[in-house]
């Protein structure tokens, strides 16, 4: 096991009417500016729940952080939060709502252009804030990270904030989401766990087990799901799922990976797809290209997740690498690029794009812009 420092500050507030308490979790004292998405939140009762919670406070509200959250968007709120002096952000969404929070908060103490703390990739200081999650998929209730898109030039990177103070997690919020928001959301979760598992083996039982716990429960209750969205015991375990599977927590002490998601970033950008649904595509090729460097990965991914023991190493790869693509099926997303018009125009501006920044990704940090463009052509 690798040497690592672990410190997740976030007061994670689970369950049941628990946005009842945001009184108490937000102090007193502040000026509050409450982000949100397109809408979603009047429609299932999430607002009234958060208005009355807040009943008396000082607050103002943004909305119409999008889904894949635009610097430009940002700004807006930026000016906002300043024109009224908020000093607290109440992030109420999902992970695009959190993510575009996060810059917003090290926007209101930064005087050049939010877009600056993206391209450095780090926030020297931030505004507090709080959230109340209404769709399970990035983790970013829990974590630092987030992920920015720039509309004007198609471009899209992560940088790091802070952690939220506090993450509100009610289930029950969960239950009016379309289908397709939830399958994505399954792949973003499942994929999170893959690039910090599917990397070198024998680096840390303990990891493994945890990863592979996530692994199964995700398998398990996608079914489930479909059967009844209502089930609060399965959307628990789909919530708590997808927080715990970027937290920080599984990644202590082994190497990652990330370059799936670093190309489906590539993907959101220039065609607007889902990430979610980008992570569905590219993981399988990724698998694909690099299977000799994930090869003792791979053997016990199939055994463990899949049952596959039978036959030949290279054969068990096979049928691992087929049954991986097949869970992603299930969950009625596309596994190829062609599936969703994008070809060779695309992977040869990822290929550009990636070979332009000297970027390497992947445990083995192999993956640069002629990987990518074979990872890519392994998805057509």
């Amino acid at each position: 096991m690798n040497n690592f420092i672990y410190h997740n500050p976030t007061k994670l507030v689970f369950g049941k009417g628990q946005i009842a308490r945001l009184g108490k979790l937000i102090p007193a004292d502040k000026k509050i500016m409450i982000t949100f998405g397109g809408g979603s939140v009047r429609r299932n009762g999430v607002y009234d729940q958060v208005v009355k919670a807040l009943e008396g406070r000082d607050w103002v509200e943004f909305w119409g952080i999008e889904p894949n959250p635009s610097v430009e968007t940002v700004r807006e709120a930026v000016a906002l939060g300043r024109e009224n002096g908020s000093d607290f952000l109440l992030a109420v969404g999902g992970g695009s709502v959190i993510d575009g929070t996060k810059l917003i908060a090290a926007g209101l103490l930064y005087d050049g252009d939010p877009w600056d703390i993206v391209l450095k990739g780090q926030a020297d200081k931030t505004v507090p804030l709080g959230t109340v999650l209404t769709m399970s998929a990035t983790g970013s209730e829990m974590n630092s990270g987030s992920v920015i898109s720039r509309q004007e030039t198609k471009e899209k990177y992560a940088f790091y904030g802070d952690y939220p103070v506090f993450s509100i997690l009610d289930p029950e919020t969960l239950y009016s989401l379309p289908q397709r928001q939830i399958a994505c959301g399954l792949s973003d979760t499942f994929v999170h766990v893959l690039e910090q598992y599917m990397t070198t083996p024998g680096q840390s039982r303990l990891m493994d087990r945890w990863a592979e716990g996530i692994l199964h429960t995700v398998i398990e209750i996608a079914p489930k799901i479909w059967e009844n969205q209502h089930d609060y015991a399965v959307m628990s375990e789909y919530m708590l799922g997808a927080t715990l599977a970027l937290n920080d927590m599984i990644r202590m002490g082994v190497t990652q990976d990330w370059a799936t998601h670093m190309i489906g970033h590539e993907l959101t950008a220039l065609h607007g797809l889902t990430h979610g649904a980008t992570l569905a595509i590219v993981i399988n090729g990724t698998l694909r290209v690099l299977r000799g460097q994930k090869r003792g990965k791979l053997l016990q991914y199939g055994e463990r997740i899949w049952g596959i023991a039978g036959g030949s190493e290279e054969e068990r790869i096979d049928r691992t690498i087929a049954a991986n693509e097949a869970f992603f099926r299930s969950l009625g997303l596309s596994t190829r690029l062609s599936e969703e018009g994008i070809g060779e125009e695309t992977i040869a501006e990822i290929e550009r794009r990636f070979t332009a920044a000297g970027d390497r990704f992947g445990e083995a940090q192999n993956v640069d812009g002629a990987m990518a463009r074979r990872i890519l052509e392994a998805c057509l």
